[in-house]
């Protein structure tokens, strides 16, 4: 199958996964109640996970609500393996999923240009190689379906460790079950997922961390 084929099986399976999703109102003041599991890593800029290797936290704030209500049910399923992030969403209902994504989402502030800062000529190619833009926009801010993620301004780090997650089988705490993404991210080389990574976390985006007091 090729990049583009994948490209609209992707966009067919996010349109199903967001028609499931509706009938369900996240509220912003009880997002933050429940958001105290969440700040002690996503409420501290530069916090870094050592698992499965040392990278800092993903920013979740300016995130779509979708995106991370989507990607807490994924853990939450074992789509996606990470035993700490798996433990906090298994004790979460679909309302506090929805709850916390609305209360996350409320942190966007600004809007990511529309043309990205112009990557090098062998970053490019990379992208286009993927279609990345295809699915996360041409800024990698406005992804097609709000359950993909933004990445631009993402840490790079992180990025890396997200992209290699996809081509790992077979692990029972470290990996990503979609074929999609793994069948896009398994065309590279681990350099050359830095080197995208790298390139995506220089893109002036939407995404940041909104520090937050661990006593409330």
């Amino acid at each position: 199958m090729t990049v583009r084929s994948l490209v609209a099986a992707a966009t067919f399976s996010a349109v199903a996964l967001t028609a499931q999703a509706q009938g369900l109102t996240g509220d912003v003041e009880a997002g933050k109640s429940k958001a105290e599991m969440c700040i002690g890593c996503h409420g501290i800029p530069g916090y870094q996970n050592s698992f499965p290797e040392i990278h800092k936290v993903p920013k979740i704030s300016g995130q779509s609500g979708s995106f991370i209500a989507s990607s807490l049910a994924a853990y939450k399923k074992g789509d996606r393996k990470h035993p700490t992030m798996r433990g906090i969403a298994a004790s979460l209902s679909d309302q506090d999923m929805a709850d916390l994504a609305a209360f996350y989402a409320s942190h966007a502030d600004k809007t990511a240009p529309e043309t990205p800062r112009t990557a090098s000529v062998e970053v490019a190619a990379l992208i286009e190689k993927g279609a990345c833009a295809s699915c996360h926009g041409a800024n990698f801010s406005t992804p097609i379906d709000p359950s993909y993620p933004k990445l631009g301004g993402q840490h790079a780090d992180y990025l890396f460790v997200a992209l290699k997650a996809y081509t790992v089988e077979g692990n029972n705490f470290v990996g990503r079950s979609n074929g999609i993404m793994a069948g896009i991210a398994k065309q590279y080389s681990p350099a050359e997922m830095r080197a995208i990574a790298k390139y995506l976390s220089t893109v002036e985006g939407e995404l940041k961390v909104v520090p937050q007091s661990r006593f409330r």
